[in-house]
């Protein structure tokens, strides 16, 4: 007796998938799985020859320009240079700071000690007699830290390490001029 087998489509489908028992259909895979495996397939291609030729970066051109910006980044959190007096009289000497002092002083200064320096609220700066001190170190570290018992702000922490050595540098410029103004305050500053 012959058997006859059954020709129908979902024979068809089925012919040749059956394993212990459990049959599955013989679907073509899905369009948009093609597309990508063919898009990957493409982009490996490219891959290869990008990297050959040098459109891609290598991983140690990559390794290298993020160690240069992570260096950038530690060279930045390290502390700046210790204000010392030396420091101190030879960004003065340099006179690279005197403009930026000048502006800084008017928008920051000004409303205490006056437009020239001649005292106002705050000390006449254009004599030679000092509260905290002449020096340039003293001047520094009371426009840096302040002196809060006498009303005077700390800068240091509002502005710039720029904009407070050119605060120094401009105070040390009008040191002298004898501005009229607010009579002196203070001891007689002798240079040593």
């Amino acid at each position: 007796m012959s058997e006859s087998k059954d020709t129908t489509s979902r024979d068809v489908l089925i012919e040749g998938h059956d394993y212990d028992g459990i049959q599955e259909y013989d679907n073509p895979m899905p369009g948009w799985w093609l597309a990508i495996f063919y898009i990957t397939i493409a982009w490996s291609v490219f891959y290869v020859i990008g990297i050959s030729v040098g459109w891609l970066n290598t991983y140690e051109k990559d390794l290298e320009k993020e160690t240069e910006w992570l260096e950038g980044v530690r060279a930045a959190a390290i502390p700046e240079e210790a204000v010392t007096p030396e420091y101190l009289a030879e960004k003065i000497a340099s006179g690279e700071y005197l403009e930026v002092g000048t502006s800084t002083f008017a928008t920051t200064c000004a409303s205490c000690h006056g437009e020239k320096g001649e005292g106002g609220i705050g000390p006449n700066l254009t004599d030679n007699a000092w509260l905290h001190g002449g020096s340039l170190m003293e001047i520094y570290t009371v426009v840096d830290e302040g002196v809060l018992d006498k009303g005077m702000p700390a800068w240091g922490a509002a502005l710039s390490r720029d904009k407070v050595l050119g605060v120094v540098h401009f105070i040390d410029a009008i040191r002298n001029t004898n501005e009229p103004g607010k009579s002196p305050e203070g001891t007689e500053y002798v240079p040593e």
